[in-house]
């Protein structure tokens, strides 16, 4: 089994006490734990700005362990930049000839493009995507005046959270990303797990 890890810097988003990040961690350790204890060998290619660690497949408790830390020893991206999806379902595409398993881990904002390649990767492997989320992506509370800033590029606005028809235009543009996602992932034929 693979697991292709998206741990570009829109991952580091979350509200409460959990980010996606972490989420993603935790499905990987766990899954990672499960397959290995049965014998079976797991690998890992891990994305920030591009594809910078790939973990050849292998099996037992320690290389589950160093995977793990190394999925928790990455800092935060300093260098913003849009997330290229595609690059690392091409780099996957290159590097794993043998017919495997392979979990696509991601919150999946991502430039256009990915759809057609991981499509190609599902006819070869056995693909799951894991979309990574947070309920704040979809709707924003009440709370007055904000500044965000875009992870992926760092670009920052002022918003005003009490104006309730921004609230409902955020909300709907959600919805329709939402549904191009769903759309996307379905056209590749691959399940779809959702974590959040």
């Amino acid at each position: 089994a693979w697991f292709l890890v998206d741990l570009s810097a829109s991952v580091d988003f979350g509200s409460d006490r959990f980010t996606k990040r972490m989420v993603a961690r935790e499905f990987v350790g766990v899954l990672a734990r499960l397959l290995t204890r049965r014998g079976n060998r797991v690998g890992a290619l891990l994305y920030g700005n591009r594809v910078d660690t790939v973990l050849p497949a292998r099996t037992g408790r320690i290389h589950v362990l160093q995977l793990l830390q190394r999925m928790a020893g990455r800092p935060a991206e300093a260098a913003p930049g849009a997330t290229d999806l595609r690059e690392l379902l091409l780099h996957a595409q290159r590097t794993i000839r043998r017919r495997s398993t392979m979990f696509v881990v991601s919150d999946f904002v991502t430039a256009p493009g990915w759809e057609r390649v991981l499509g190609q990767l599902a006819l070869r492997h056995e693909v799951t995507a894991v979309r990574l989320f947070d309920a704040l992506e979809m709707d924003l509370p009440d709370i007055g005046l904000v500044t965000m800033r875009d992870a992926e590029t760092g670009e920052q606005i002022v918003v005003d959270t009490h104006n309730k028809r921004f609230r409902e235009r955020f909300a709907a543009a959600a919805e329709r990303r939402e549904t191009a996602l769903r759309e996307a992932l379905a056209r590749a034929g691959v399940d779809t797990l959702e974590l959040g």
